[in-house]
């Protein structure tokens, strides 16, 4: 090899290195006028180089104008087609090979198995075992371990194996990794043991390699004698450790060994921290957060997307969407996981209408989304009842084929039912080509959701029959169905089988629902004993829903306990007072009323003002009380009370029990005409095109007044109404509501 060669061969490589295509093309012009023969060495190298720089014209033309090409000649030009997945050309130029070595039959095997052409690596490795048994190394074996990992092709790996034994590659740390991690891969994580207990040599790669392959089975104690039983350790040893522990739920001892692993001087990269910040928002250990995003800070790696996306993700698990979103507007680099990220954190604390708003800015800055931000936006739209917004991400789901990602089906169900249309979630659920207990659980919600009892238990049983297992959030719609429908002992016996033999361990929600069955049922006794007998006490959901079914009852004793126990748990929360003034304004004990209002005023409780909202064209209408600011007042009124003289003919009597003020019956009954969700149905009955559903949101319990007008306003103007406010969606049609008059 001539000096100048040499000299031309280096810069190559720094034009590689700087990809610099111009000035590799201006090289190859100079040789080309002042050598006459370059040598085929060079010639190769000028190949690598148009391959690295992503010009496979100029690298084939290269090759064709070699005159004698020799076997690095061949394997240069089959190594851009494998790694370019441009398969039919690599098989031609590895059948017009004159001669092959291993790297041609890797690269073959390779570029099928890197492209999804599985089978024909398979054929490829076959012929190599047949035609060049010779050729076969470490890099072979390894490929072909990886795909049978990757195809879960348990079978072929074992032949493998007793090849790579029969051929002496036995004990080669090269081989002996990748074995292990698809024995681990395919569930047989014993025969993984096995072979690494009978290696005499380890090195720290392959004790890596058996701890995450522990880890992935769960067996995480054997995963610690292992860790603690290495002589040598790396960054990676400690990360694997650090990230086992995380996925298996120990998030606690992920955070003790990461301050181990800083203890003992190991350095940390992207995996490390986006494990330990995994664990640190699973554990809601904000305080411990804040001191590793210190630490990033100051180890250089508060620029890296990876580490970023886990920052947002855990500042936003710890309720802190404030500091999520300054760690994410600091990002200098995002990708489609730190958008996910920060949407799915708003989603997660309440800000469904950000999380839309941040989607469609992920849009405009370019990065198109996968199947999981689409589910998670799709998800967001159900939280707010927006079915105009969750059909545009139907249609976009359709129109980029992430409809077939089961997560995006499975979010559409869910809006779909949220909003009240079964039929379209039905249809959905019908079309999936794959259904798991999710798809199932939630067509089973939607219909529990809107009071469709017999199909919510019958979808339960079919699913049950097909060997699917029920989660803990199935049993809440089936509990949630056998409350809607009165089914008091079917609703026991369910939750007694959750228990008993699903296993599962009954979380605030369930006991909610078993108070909600009892208590619709007039069983307050009964409640109050099951409450009693509970190893918690319930939450604040639980104690507005036995307040609300004494209410519905006029059982002031229990309604009292609950009452207090409401209180007692959140002092500050109006909701107690609000559902207590209601049930002694229904006995007409005004003098309690007043009494809750001075204790409201004594402890700087302030009842939240009532708005009602509805979406039309694009645009959000909001109304308060006896509004006066919207633009279409003299239509609203006047449609309200057309609307009224309607209700009273068909036997509406105005529940005076929801005005809490002890004042004339005239002015209650004109306090009770303009709350703010009657205003927004007017709006919607006004504006909303007929035959499709009035959608309105209000930001608290829906009054008892308003909840029984629109059951008579439904039903006199044959449209269906939806609304959603704070405890649950109300679907009003023919004059009832899915709730079954229980919220």
């Amino acid at each position: 090899m001539s000096s100048s060669s040499n000299y031309c061969v280096s810069l190559l490589k720094l034009c590689c290195e700087s990809q610099n295509q111009t000035q590799a093309k201006k090289l190859h012009c100079l040789i080309l006028k002042t050598i006459i023969h370059p040598e085929t060495f060079f010639l190769n190298n000028l190949i690598s180089t148009y391959s690295k720089l992503g010009n496979l014209a100029y690298a084939h033309r290269v090759f064709d104008h070699i005159p004698q090409p020799n076997l690095f000649s061949w394997n240069a030009i089959l190594s851009i087609y494998s790694k370019l997945g441009r398969l039919s050309q690599m098989q031609q130029i590895f059948d017009l090979m004159p001669f092959r070595d291993g790297a041609s039959w890797n690269l073959a095997i390779s570029g099928y198995a890197n492209y999804g052409s599985s089978t024909d690596a398979v054929g490829v490795y076959k012929l190599m075992l047949k035609d060049a048994a010779m050729n076969l190394n470490q890099i072979t074996f390894s490929t072909m371990l990886i795909l049978c990992s990757n195809c879960r092709w348990m079978d072929l790996g074992r032949q493998i194996h007793g090849q790579i034994l029969k051929f002496g590659f036995g004990c080669y740390v090269f081989v002996g990794s990748p074995l292990m991690d698809m024995y681990a891969k395919l569930g047989l994580i014993y025969d993984a043991k096995q072979y690494y207990d009978g290696m005499p040599e380890r090195n720290v790669v392959m004790c890596n390699t058996m701890i995450i392959g522990l880890m992935r089975r769960g067996m995480v104690e054997e995963s610690k004698r292992l860790f603690h039983g290495l002589k040598e350790r790396d960054s990676i040893s400690w990360t694997t450790m650090i990230s086992g522990l995380m996925q298996n739920g120990m998030g606690r001892e992920a955070v003790d060994m990461f301050r181990e692993m800083r203890f003992a001087g190991f350095t940390m990269d992207q995996f490390t921290f986006g494990s330990v910040l995994t664990a640190c928002g699973s554990l809601l250990a904000l305080g411990e957060g804040k001191q590793i995003h210190a630490y990033v800070i100051r180890t250089d790696h508060k620029d890296n997307v990876f580490v970023g996306s886990a920052l947002v993700d855990m500042y936003s698990k710890c309720k802190s969407i404030k500091s999520a979103e300054t760690v994410f507007k600091r990002m200098t680099q995002k990708n489609v996981v730190s958008w996910t990220a920060m949407l799915v954190g708003y989603g997660q604390n309440g800000f469904s209408e950000e999380a839309v708003k941040i989607f469609f800015e992920m849009q405009r800055n370019g990065v198109e989304p996968d199947d999981f931000t689409l589910g998670s936006v799709i998800s967001s739209c159900a939280n707010l009842a927006s079915l105009e917004e969750g059909a545009q991400f139907h249609c976009q789901a359709l129109v980029s084929g992430l409809i077939s990602f089961i997560t995006v089906s499975n979010a559409l169900i869910t809006l779909y039912g949220k909003c009240g249309s079964m039929e379209d979630s039905y249809q959905l659920f019908v079309e999936m080509n794959t259904r798991d207990e999710v798809s199932w659980t939630a067509l089973l919600a939607g219909y529990a959701q809107f009071g469709k009892a017999n199909e919510t238990i019958d979808l339960f049983e079919r699913m049950l029959a097909i060997g699917l297992k029920p989660d803990g959030v199935t049993f809440i719609g089936v509990l949630l169905a056998c409350s809607r429908a009165g089914l008091v002992e079917k609703g026991l016996q369910y939750f007694e089988s959750m228990i008993k033999e699903q296993g599962i361990i009954p979380i605030p929600d369930h006991y909610t629902c078993i108070i909600d069955l009892l208590g619709r049922a007039g069983r307050l006794e009964e409640a109050r004993n099951f409450i009693n007998k509970m190893p918690c006490h319930p939450d604040v959901v639980g104690w507005a829903t036995l307040l609300s079914s004494c209410r519905v009852h006029g059982d002031m004793e229990i309604g009292k306990w609950a009452a207090d126990s409401l209180i007692e748990l959140e002092p500050q929360n109006p909701a107690s007072y609000v559902l207590l003034s209601s049930l002694y304004a229904a006995k007409g004990k005004w003098n309690e009323v007043a009494q809750l209002r001075r204790g409201m005023r004594d402890k700087r409780v302030k009842k939240e003002p009532g708005y009602s909202w509805i979406k039309y064209k694009g645009k959000v209408h909001v109304f308060s009380a006896d509004d006066q600011s919207s633009p279409f007042l003299g239509q609203i009124y006047a449609e309200l009370e057309k609307l009224n003289c309607k209700m009273i003919e068909e036997g509406y009597i105005p529940d005076m029990s929801s005005v809490l003020h002890d004042v004339e019956e005239s002015e209650k009954i004109k306090m009770l005409n303009h709350h703010s969700e009657k205003l927004a149905i007017a709006f919607g009955l006004i504006f909303v095109p007929p035959g499709l559903p009035i959608r309105v949101i209000k930001n608290l319990r829906i009054c008892g007044d308003c909840h029984n007008a629109t059951k008579f306003i439904s039903k006199i103007t044959q449209r269906e109404i939806l609304v959603r406010d704070a405890v649950r969606f109300h679907l009003f049609k023919d004059g009832t509501c899915s709730c079954g008059d229980f919220w």
